[in-house]
């Protein structure tokens, strides 16, 4: 089952254990959650992306970036190529 081994490979990984025995959808409060933000910050700042946090524990995007910002957490602007200045006709 592929529920089975993900808190002992969160805590392989240097993660709470936190991280891989949430049930998706269940309601995170209390030290859960105070937990679940401390990891999902030294992971964020680390440099993992808000999407592969999300993936990674089975929440949505909103969600890791709500417990992210609640806790004071600097995000990052967006990736990626970015629109530079229109370039001058010829």
């Amino acid at each position: 089952m592929a529920g089975d081994g993900d808190a002992a490979g969160s805590e392989a990984h240097g993660r709470y254990a936190v991280t891989g025995t949430l049930k998706k959808g269940t309601r995170v409060t209390g030290g859960d959650r105070a937990k679940l933000a401390a990891d999902l910050k030294k992971r964020y700042d680390s440099g993992e992306s808000i999407r592969a946090l999300a993936a990674d524990t089975g929440r949505s995007y909103g969600f890791v970036h709500r417990i992210l910002t609640e806790n004071g957490v600097s995000l990052r602007g967006r990736g990626g190529a970015t629109r530079g200045r229109a370039k001058a006709k010829r």
